[in-house]
């Protein structure tokens, strides 16, 4: 049987369920789709997607560092921005910019310091 890599699923780190929620679900549009926890008194693992956009969110301290960032190719990158930007989110304000390698990009700072990066590729945007 052929090697066949089927999704890929970044893990970020996450401090505190309740501002993970106004940023993930109430500013970036994301559904919460679950939270684990082994006990009561254990850390949160959650999992919150949009589309085919899937993060899993993590308090345990082994699972990943704060600080990192996932770089996400979509389309719809200004509608995106627009619908984001007029939600009136008072941590942040991000920026559409066009970059290096040829994209619209928007990239949001999530409260933890992880960065995700939406980007949708100019030579296709007029395209779909």
């Amino acid at each position: 049987m052929p090697i066949t890599f089927l999704k890929t699923i970044p893990i970020l780190r996450i401090f505190d369920v309740p501002k993970t929620k106004e940023f993930y679900v109430d500013f970036l549009g994301f559904t919460f789709d679950w939270e684990h926890h082994f006990d009561e008194r254990s850390p949160a693992y959650i999992q919150v997607s949009r589309g085919d956009l899937v993060l899993h969110l993590s308090e345990h301290h082994g699972d990943c560092c704060p600080g990192s960032t996932v770089f996400v190719w979509m389309t719809g990158v200004e509608e995106f921005h627009r619908e984001i930007t007029g939600k009136g989110y008072g941590y942040l304000r991000p920026g559409i910019e066009t970059t290096f390698y040829g994209a619209r990009a928007v990239q949001v700072i999530d409260p933890f310091g992880n960065r995700i990066r939406f980007n949708e590729d100019l030579k296709t945007a007029g395209s779909t």
